[in-house]
């Protein structure tokens, strides 16, 4: 059993964490015994992973160095996955059985799948979360064998670009979108809609309004059946896993940390959560690596203030609109902000330049360039 004592730990290495760490290389540990605890050495950025389905990234080309970024900050790195915390005695309970001891935490562990929650098991349905998961079951099925009837259940942005590499990748002779009741692309403007509805139709992917449900294996989309569906893929967005909601943490109705402005739990002010796993109570902050990346380097700066005995005052606002590139698994993409979208190769070539500048800055951080 590890029975260290950290007093800023780390608990998951998720997109926001990664912006602590690079704090950490570049202003100096919070403590001399700040640690990460994360189940894998490795993070796998998710906005290259319809590229990498479409042939435009090697398989690879989208993991940061996790282990190398806490070496080169000089933070302990532990290689287990939180199962569950207390809340008042500041310990963690990680699956290989190590007690982890803390003054000072932040969750950034990220949500789990609604696949087996919403659909129920069928051994054809593979869950985008958890995306490593998904990126070693998607590459073996395909490579198994030709899959020709395929279904993509969930119609935002992830399921949108996930659909476009299938296609650019699979060639299958069906391949359809169920949108859900939200309709295609709801968080997104009228004219990315229609362009994205246009580029869906031009590349033989059809699109069906509805939620997905089985009827006796049979997959339907509201009262419409899917027949001999060979592969499905669930982008369902996220879910709270089971322990925040036994952690002693508030969370809200749905279970996700119950955090403030400054990412701080309501509950609990020396625990700071981020990301999927965590919904502000202040302000509505959409679930999206986007907004993850920028709360980063903002619970870095909280996370600094409360080791040193003061007071977070940092507090991430996004912006009324982000930029988002959806890729098109073609080489074009998609690109949207706010009521304005507009699609074509440059937007593709924006796409990957941004992706590839991202995780080129991490790799010069844990000295891999």
């Amino acid at each position: 059993m590890d029975t260290s004592e950290p007093r800023t730990l780390l608990i998951g290495g998720g997109h926001a964490h990664l912006a602590v760490l690079a704090d950490w290389i570049k202003n100096g540990l919070p403590s001399p015994d700040a640690a990460i605890l994360t189940p894998s050495p490795h993070l796998r950025y998710s906005g290259t992973v319809p590229g990498w389905i479409a042939g435009e990234y090697a398989r690879d080309e989208g993991l940061v160095d996790v282990a190398g970024l806490a070496k080169a900050a000089g933070a302990q790195l532990i290689l287990d996955r939180c199962v569950s915390l207390d809340a008042n005695t500041r310990t963690v309970l990680t699956q290989n059985n190590g007690v982890q001891k803390f003054e000072i935490a932040s969750i950034d562990t990220g949500g789990v799948g609604r696949a087996g929650s919403v659909l129920g098991d069928d051994p054809r349905v593979i869950d985008v979360r958890p995306i490593d998961g998904f990126v070693d079951e998607v590459a073996r099925r395909l490579a198994s064998k030709a899959v020709q009837n395929i279904a993509v259940i969930g119609g935002g942005a992830g399921g949108v670009e996930l659909a476009f590499g299938l296609r650019n990748r699979t060639g299958a002779s069906r391949l359809t979108v169920i949108e859900g009741a939200g309709g295609l692309l709801p968080s997104f403007g009228s004219s990315a809609r229609r362009l994205v509805k246009a580029e869906l139709t031009a590349q033989g992917i059809t699109t069906l309004f509805g939620d997905a449900r089985f009827v006796d294996d049979v997959l339907f989309a509201g009262k419409q059946p899917l027949e001999h569906v060979e592969l499905i893929i669930a982008a369902l967005g996220t879910a709270a896993p089971d322990w925040p909601h036994v952690s002693g943490l508030a969370t809200n109705n749905a279970g996700f940390i119950a955090v403030d402005r400054y990412q701080r739990s309501l509950s609990h002010p020396h625990i700071f959560a981020v990301g999927d796993v965590a919904a502000r109570q202040d302000r509505e902050v959409p679930r999206s690596g986007v907004h993850a990346v920028h709360a980063g380097p903002i619970v870095a700066a909280n996370i600094r203030a409360a080791a040193q005995g003061n007071c977070p005052s940092k507090s991430y606002r996004p912006r009324p609109a982000s930029l988002y590139l959806l890729s098109t698994g073609d080489g074009a993409a998609v690109a949207t902000y706010g009521p304005i979208a507009a699609k074509g190769r440059w937007a593709g070539k924006l796409k990957r330049w941004i992706d590839k500048r991202w995780l080129a800055s991490y790799a010069r951080l844990s000295g891999k360039m």
